[in-house]
């Protein structure tokens, strides 16, 4: 039994799911940089909720709940 626990591993994700979430983390730092800045300046409803998305999502990237 010891010997069976001992050479477990976690079963690992498939190699394009982990780099499409890299990749997300790449663009969305821009974009919500770019987003922030414009709703700063111009603030709508819209604005407000598109940056509190790409934040969530981010935040999911980054803490790997994704």
């Amino acid at each position: 039994m010891a010997n069976r626990m001992r050479y477990y591993t976690k079963p690992k994700r498939h190699n394009w799911l982990g780099k499409f979430r890299d990749l997300c983390g790449q663009f969305l730092l821009p974009l919500i940089c770019f987003q922030f800045i414009r709703t700063l300046l111009l603030p709508s409803v819209f604005d407000v909720l598109l940056l509190t998305i790409m934040v969530v999502m981010y935040a999911s990237i980054w803490f790997k709940l994704w």
